[in-house]
């Protein structure tokens, strides 16, 4: 029987492979914090990365995004081989480091402009170059998902998910879905993911399918994910309600509700955004996250807990 995450030391969790990371998760029944972050812009507290940052404030879980695995950059961290990126990161953080792969389809393009900050490099494809170069930098779990106005459908998550998991079997925890749009409008609202999308994303090998939290995308109520959930778990496979669109940067108040809605909703991972401003959710609302889906006790525990343990 594994120990649940909640409850693990830095050294436990670095020891895990993709599929304890997964048990360990499911084991801490909904209790899981997940958060990314940008190190490509400049950190919020200057000298410290905001991975640091967000995992100081409780979160349990990061994501690098916008991580070029060709052109590793963390800013903030201390001089560090590029291909000792990742691992410098979990030294320093004493958490699980994931990080979002984007997968393109032939033909398909976004039909909405966003920022340039967001327009891909060939590092940050899903292509299996890319992900295996991430795992052997150290990796544990890779995200199948698209930024603002990248273009990304289901049909190439899917695709791509089917091949990852052929080639890494239980070496790395994936985890797969939208948080919005991703530039796809015929992909928007409830079609952003269906009960179909997630038995597709089941059968293609997704351990965690990544849908948006109520609140977060017109027309996406705790009803609809809670069914979604549901479907996920009668298919074994966990679920991680996202905040991907801004809102970690509202006030606190609807930080906590949108927590309580996600909790209702039955899912295993809570996720937080990286634009309070623009490289990670506003401090105050992951400790505000953390206290409402596990009390004072599992967040302080968290914060507290040595990453020399």
């Amino acid at each position: 029987m594994g120990k649940r995450y909640l409850d693990c030391t830095a050294s436990e969790i670095r020891r895990m492979t993709g599929k304890e990371l997964v048990q360990a998760v499911a084991g801490s029944e909904g209790r899981i914090l997940v958060c990314e972050t940008i190190g490509a812009v400049r950190p919020m507290l200057g000298d410290v990365t905001n991975a640091e940052f967000a995992a100081a404030m409780g979160a349990d879980l990061l994501i690098l995004n916008l991580f070029d695995v060709q052109h590793p950059q963390i800013q903030g961290l201390p001089e560090t081989a590029p291909e000792e990126t990742i691992r410098e990161v979990k030294r320093l953080t004493g958490r699980a480091v994931g990080i979002n792969l984007e997968p393109l389809e032939a033909g398909v393009e976004s039909t909405v402009t966003t920022g340039g900050e967001w327009n891909l490099t060939s590092g940050r494809a899903a292509t299996l170059e890319n992900a295996r170069r991430a795992v052997e930098m150290g990796t544990d779990f890779i995200v199948l998902t698209g930024n603002p106005g990248v273009g990304v459908t289901n049909r190439a998550i899917i695709r791509t998910l089917e091949v990852f998991r052929e080639a890494f079997q239980d070496q790395v925890m994936l985890v797969a879905g939208k948080m919005h749009a991703a530039g796809i409008l015929q992909e928007s609202g409830e079609r952003i993911i269906t009960r179909e999308d997630v038995q597709a994303f089941a059968d293609a090998g997704a351990d965690v399918i990544l849908m948006p939290a109520p609140g977060t995308v017109p027309g996406i109520t705790t009803e609809y994910i809670r069914g979604l959930v549901s479907v996920a778990h009668e298919l074994g496979k966990l679920t991680l309600t996202a905040i991907g669109t801004s809102q970690e940067g509202a006030d606190t108040a609807t930080i906590r509700e949108i927590a309580l809605m996600c909790k209702m909703t039955g899912t295993d991972m809570h996720h937080l955004g990286d634009s309070g401003y623009v490289g990670m959710a506003l401090p105050e609302n992951i400790l505000e996250y953390g206290k409402v889906i596990r009390g004072v006790r599992h967040t302080y525990h968290r914060m507290a807990s040595s990453i020399n343990r």
